[in-house]
């Protein structure tokens, strides 16, 4: 793990890093909320809890999900609907990773990353996709995004018998804040929690202690490394929780060879 100087007690939280992006001049290049709108005053642990669980039942209504190998749309809504890849090699107790795509983008940028992995290794992969052009806890707190991903997982435990010791959760830039935020609060579901290059950890709660692996580009120059993951894994570390800190050089991107680096961390070869 990498540390960085000036690093200050508890894990970094949206007001921190609007601080941070609006004194680097980038806060309009992450798609973060104005921090002048009024903030959602429910209790953020609750907001950002799932429901769905292995062996959740069925939907009402019931919702068919398909099982066949290839990616597919998951059938829970006409418009910015989740996608589901569903591998050849699939076992009998699959492993299912969650994936997030970035700002203004949509389930199949969600799978991207992992997907040339997915037949590889035998991985479900579950990406659902945002109701605005981010996340919702990016821009002001936990609400129908939640919902989306609860329903989502709900639909695919149903269908398959997901292995409750290999579920994660992954995202890209502002899926893996959103990852963070959601992978701490339901630990007790995800037990591994990948974040590709992160601004921040959207407050909602601690649950569990999923192990953290966190990969970030030196010479990112949408979320810089030094106002975001040099302060964010700290702090995660402070906190108790078990964080790889991967720096690579590169920029905002994920490289194949990370994201094969973190299916490795992973361990469920």
């Amino acid at each position: 793990m990498t540390e960085s100087p000036g690093r200050s007690a508890g894990t970094l939280t949206r007001a921190r890093f609007l601080a941070l992006l609006t004194s680097a001049g980038l806060l309009a290049a992450c798609g973060t909320r104005d921090p002048r709108a009024a903030p959602d005053r429910r209790p953020a642990g609750s907001r950002a809890r799932l429901a769905a669980r292995p062996g959740s039942p069925p939907l009402d209504p019931p919702v068919t999900v398909p099982t066949v190998p290839g990616t597919h749309p998951l059938g829970l809504g006409p418009e910015r609907d989740a996608q589901l890849h569903v591998p050849a090699a699939l076992g009998p107790a699959p492993a299912l990773v969650v994936t997030l795509h970035g700002a203004n983008g949509d389930a199949a940028g969600g799978l991207a990353p992992l997907l040339p992995l997915a037949e590889e290794r035998g991985l479900l992969l579950l990406a659902p996709a945002s109701r605005g052009r981010t996340w919702d806890a990016i821009r002001s707190g936990y609400g129908p995004d939640v919902e989306v991903v609860d329903r989502s997982l709900a639909a695919v435990f149903a269908a398959f018998a997901v292995d409750p010791g290999r579920v994660a959760v992954a995202g890209f830039s502002d899926g893996a804040s959103y990852a963070l935020g959601l992978g701490l609060a339901n630990g007790d579901l995800f037990g591994h929690v990948v974040a590709f290059s992160p601004g921040f950890v959207p407050p909602g709660g601690a649950e569990g202690r999923p192990g953290v692996f966190v990969p970030h580009g030196t010479a990112d120059d949408v979320l810089p490394i030094d106002a975001t993951s040099r302060e964010i894994v700290p702090e995660l570390t402070d906190d108790g929780y078990d964080v790889t800190y991967r720096e690579f050089d590169g920029r905002h991107v994920v490289p194949p060879e990370v994201a094969r680096e973190a299916v490795d961390w992973l361990g469920w070869s």
